[in-house]
C-alpha cells in the first residue's frame, strides 16, 4: 500500500449490532498465493435488503441472481452476502449463473435456514422451497469461469471465522480489492429525532480503482446498519443517495458489467421502524446515508487506477438538478479535461466545451453568455476566475500552474440560472486525472 493511501484505512470502527464480517484467501486468480479474495458478511439475524445495480447490457451472474434473490423475497429476509474477487463471472452463460447460484446455496446451508426465515405463500398457490437469503457478487476478470469447487469448499471456513471484530470487517474489505491499493471502510454512529437515546450504527465497504462509471439504477458497495428500515423505504433512501454519491463519481467513463451496491438493515439497536422518508426520522436517515454514501463513494477516486488528483466538479444556478448532473458527468469523463488536469494545465476551454456538449439538457439551460467557470482552491484561498458570463479573464498562469500543483482541486461551473435566470439546482460529480500510470495499469491487467 502506498503511504499515502494509508491515512484512509481506519485503525478501529463502530459497527451495527447483529452484522458480522470475515474475509479469507482461496486463490481465485492462480497468481494470488495469500491475499484475503472471498468476502462474507452475514446478519445474525435476518434482516431488509435492497440493491441497486449496473445498466450495462452485459451484467453478469451475480447480478442477475441478487437481483433475483431480493425480488423472491420482497427485501425481507435477507441474511448474508458473499463476494469473491479475482474473477467478475461475467459473460460466462448459463455456467456462471449456475456458479453464483451455488455459492449462494453454500451460505444458505451453512445458515440452515429456519422455516420462519420463509415468506408466506400466497393463496391458491403451491408451496416452493425457501427462497435464497443470500446475495452474490463477483469482481475481477471478465469472461473466464470462477474456480468454483475452490470457492464451494473454503465457504464453510468463512462462515466459521464471522467476528464483530475491527479485524474482521477490515479483512472483508480487503477481500473485494482487484487493482485498489487500499481497502476503503468505513463506519460511523448517529441518532434518531424519534429517540435520541439510542445509538445506531452505519458501516460500509467498497471496492473499485478502475472501470469506474457507474450507472446503477467492476464497483461494488454494501452498507449496513442496525436501525430499523423495512426494505419499502429502504430502496427509495438508497436510490437518492446513490443519484448523488456513486453515481457521481467517475475514473474513466466506462461502465462495469459488475456494479452493485447493496444495502442491510437488520434493527438490531430498536426503536420505530422508518417507514417513510418525509417523516422526521425518515429526513434525518436520508441525509445521514447520502453524506456516508458520499463519503464512501470518493475514496474509490482517492484510489483512481494511476490518479494524481482528486477533483471535484460542482455545477450551480442550473436549471434544474437532473441538467446539473448530466453536465458535472460530462465534465468528469472528457479525457480532454483529465489529461489537461494531470499535465497541470489551465485549459478552462476543454471544460466549456464539455458543457457545450453535453447530450440531453432541457431548452435553455445552458446560456453561453451567462455561464462562468472557475478554479476553487482546497487550501481557502481566493478562486481563480477563467470564465466570467462568457467572457475570458486575464489567468495567471502562474496561480494557475500552482494551484494545480495540489492533489485536491474543486471546478466550478455556474450557468448563472439558465435561460430564464432563475435556475437554483446544483449537482457535484467526483473525478480524477488521466495518467500515464493509468494505461500501464490496464495495458497489461490480464497479465
Amino acid at each position: 500500500m502506498p503511504a499515502s493511501k494509508q491515512k484512509y484505512v481506519p485503525t478501529s470502527g463502530t459497527y451495527p449490532k447483529g452484522f458480522l464480517a470475515t474475509g479469507i484467501h482461496v486463490g481465485v486468480k492462480p497468481t494470488n498465493r495469500q491475499t484475503p479474495d472471498l468476502a462474507l458478511l452475514a446478519s445474525e439475524n435476518p434482516c431488509s435488503g435492497t440493491a441497486v445495480f449496473t445498466k450495462n447490457k452485459f451484467q453478469a451472474a451475480p447480478v442477475t441472481l441478487s437481483r433475483q434473490v431480493l425480488e423472491r423475497r420482497s427485501g425481507e429476509g435477507i441474511r448474508a452476502i458473499i463476494i469473491n474477487s479475482g474473477c467478475a463471472n461475467a459473460v460466462t452463460g448459463k455456467g456462471g449463473l449456475d456458479d453464483a447460484s451455488s455459492m449462494v446455496r453454500a451460505v444458505d446451508a451453512c445458515f440452515q435456514a429456519s422455516p420462519e426465515n420463509t415468506p408466506p405463500t400466497q393463496q391458491g398457490q403451491a408451496s416452493e422451497p425457501d427462497p435464497s437469503s443470500t446475495l452474490v457478487m463477483s469482481t475481477g476478470v471478465i469472461g473466464q469461469r470462477l474456480p468454483i469447487s475452490k470457492i464451494l469448499a473454503a465457504i464453510p471456513t468463512a462462515y466459521s471465522g464471522l467476528s464483530a471484530t475491527h479485524t474482521s470487517w477490515l479483512l472483508a474489505a480487503r477481500a473485494i480489492c482487484t487493482t485498489d491499493t487500499f481497502p476503503k471502510l468505513l463506519s460511523r454512529t448517529f441518532t434518531l429525532p424519534s429517540s435520541p437515546g439510542t445509538t445506531y450504527s452505519l458501516a460500509g465497504m467498497t471496492k473499485g480503482a478502475g472501470m469506474i462509471h457507474p450507472n446503477m439504477a467492476t464497483l461494488l458497495g454494501m452498507l449496513f446498519t442496525d436501525a430499523p428500515i423495512p426494505a419499502k423505504t429502504l430502496q427509495p433512501l438508497l436510490t437518492h443517495a446513490v443519484d448523488r454519491s456513486f453515481n457521481a463519481i467517475s475514473v474513466d467513463g466506462d461502465t462495469s458489467t459488475n456494479d452493485t451496491l447493496a444495502f442491510l438493515a437488520n434493527g438490531a439497536a430498536g426503536g420505530s421502524p422508518i417507514t417513510s422518508l418525509t417523516s422526521e426520522d425518515g429526513k434525518a436517515m436520508t441525509e445521514i446515508v447520502t453524506a456516508f454514501t458520499q463519503q464512501l463513494s470518493q475514496l474509490v477516486i482517492r484510489d483512481g487506477e494511476g490518479a494524481t488528483k482528486f477533483v471535484r466538479v460542482r455545477v450551480t444556478n442550473s436549471p434544474s438538478f437532473a441538467d446539473a448532473h448530466k453536465i458535472a458527468s460530462t465534465i468528469a469523463r472528457s479525457p480532454l479535461v483529465k489529461t489537461a488536469l494531470y499535465g497541470k494545465d489551465a485549459n478552462w476551454g476543454r471544460i466549456l466545451c464539455a458543457v457545450g456538449y453535453t447530450e440531453g439538457l432541457s431548452p435553455g439551460a445552458v446560456v453561453p453568455e451567462k455561464t462562468s467557470v472557475s478554479f476553487v482552491p482546497t487550501d481557502g484561498s481566493e478562486v481563480l476566475k477563467l470564465l466570467v458570463r462568457g467572457e475570458p479573464e486575464s489567468v495567471d498562469e502562474k496561480r494557475a500552474a500552482n494551484i494545480l500543483e495540489n492533489e485536491d482541486l474543486e471546478i466550478l461551473v455556474d450557468l448563472g440560472g439558465g435561460e430564464s435566470g432563475t435556475g437554483t439546482e446544483e449537482a457535484s460529480y467526483w473525478f480524477c486525472d488521466f495518467s500515464h500510470e493509468y494505461v500501464t495499469i490496464n495495458g497489461d491487467y490480464r497479465t
